[in-house]
């Protein structure tokens, strides 16, 4: 089934792979992991969690149920939610390729010389569930892939998946464009028919675009370095009809080429479009199960953005971009401590006024759930202040 994503992926972006566009997200090589990391991450996946880590209140079982998350069922057991990992016992494989749990599972923890580990089994059965499920009197088979809890509500991030886009400068001026709308129409929205010049040649089976408008360049906090210019998002198109070209006579009769532009329908709207915005090919979207675990190298960073033009704040919940990406380590899953600076002020109790400066103090969590060369985007899981772009961040631990 893995092969079958990924196969299926790669026939979806084949076109954005020879634009360079592929997030880095859902296409990307894992950093190299080093031998002393690797027998860290094996042993603790044996030993489980010292019994001083679990939550206060932990329970001795959980039954799953819909609606449950990974990260809510991390919260229950753990104090650092992101240390589910090692509760559950994986190792570096099965962090990227992550132990399905389901509703009637029964999740139990167990104690033992000092250090918890949590194993599953089915309500009122002593085996672990299997692929499939057996139905008397005749035999059915029925996958529970599509059973199995997510990591968070996955409504938080679906529309991210798509919309997003981290481009080079030129990229986007490149691509096809929108050149005329029916009868004149100067704004497009769902169910209009518009018309696309740029290298759109139809092909076999449907064709989605994502429509975007003007790339807005992504600066890192700290030094100003643009890291990236990030598409606006206004919606998507279809392709109906490629471009093609004709000859035809002029007045004079000679013979002229003329340029038949690609028609394209408006299926869904975000913003309203326009002649001149620009169209990319629309990936397949594939919800992944991410594993919320610290990152295996130390993490450090600042807040690019806000997820949505007009915010200037945010909380749980939202969507930020951060400085660092796949180039330095970040991974789908890695969970980042947000932190507040603390204030620069006059200590007004000393005579002399002296200036002091308070604790940096942690804000909240976030897990990374998109990831390009050197920007990734991030849930806020947890905020207790408001975030805004120049704050911290940094590992968990």
């Amino acid at each position: 089934m893995e092969k079958l994503r990924i196969n299926q992926w790669v026939h979806g972006t084949a076109m954005l792979a020879v634009l360079g566009l592929v997030p880095v997200a859902l296409a990307q090589t894992p950093p190299a992991v080093t031998p002393g990391q690797r027998a860290t991450a094996e042993q603790v996946a044996q030993a489980g969690v010292p019994l001083n880590e679990l939550a206060p209140n932990a329970p001795d079982s959980h039954t799953v149920k819909s609606g449950d998350t990974l990260w809510g069922i991390s919260g229950l057991f753990l104090k650092s939610p992101w240390r589910w990992p090692e509760l559950w016992g994986m190792n570096l494989q099965d962090i990227r390729n992550p132990h399905k749990i389901y509703p009637g599972q029964v999740l139990v923890l167990e104690k033992s010389n000092g250090r918890a580990v949590l194993r599953a089994r089915l309500a009122g059965a002593d085996q672990p569930p299997t692929e499939t499920v057996r139905v008397s009197p005749r035999t059915r088979f029925s996958s529970l892939a599509d059973s199995a809890i997510p990591t968070i509500q996955s409504h938080l991030i679906e529309p991210f998946l798509a919309e997003p886009l981290v481009v080079e400068e030129k990229v986007l001026a490149e691509a096809p464009r929108i050149v005329a709308a029916q009868e004149g129409r100067v704004l497009l929205s769902r169910s209009d028919r518009a018309y696309a010049r740029g290298g759109l040649t139809e092909a076999k089976g449907k064709q989605e675009f994502r429509v975007f408008r003007n790339a807005v360049p992504l600066k890192d906090p700290g030094t100003g370095e643009i890291l990236g210019y990030e598409a606006h998002y206004l919606g998507n198109a279809v392709l109906v009809r490629g471009e093609s070209t004709r000859e035809v006579k002029d007045k004079d009769g000679k013979v002229q080429t003329e340029v038949i532009p690609a028609t394209i329908d408006i299926v869904s709207t975000k913003e309203e479009m326009r002649v001149g915005d620009r169209l990319l090919p629309a990936p397949q979207r594939d919800l992944v199960s991410y594993v919320p675990r610290a990152p295996l190298m130390r993490a450090e960073g600042r807040i690019v953005s806000m997820y949505g033009s007009a915010v200037a704040f945010v909380g749980q919940n939202q969507i930020v971009t951060i400085n660092r990406g796949a180039k330095d380590g970040m991974e789908r899953g890695h969970v980042l401590a947000l932190i507040r600076d603390g204030e620069s002020l006059a200590d007004r109790t000393d005579g002399k006024r002296a200036q002091i400066k308070l604790p940096d103090e942690r804000n909240g969590l976030m897990m990374v759930f998109l990831t390009f060369e050197r920007v990734s985007y991030a849930l806020v899981l947890q905020s207790s202040d408001a975030i805004k772009v120049g704050d911290r961040f940094t590992s968990p631990r």
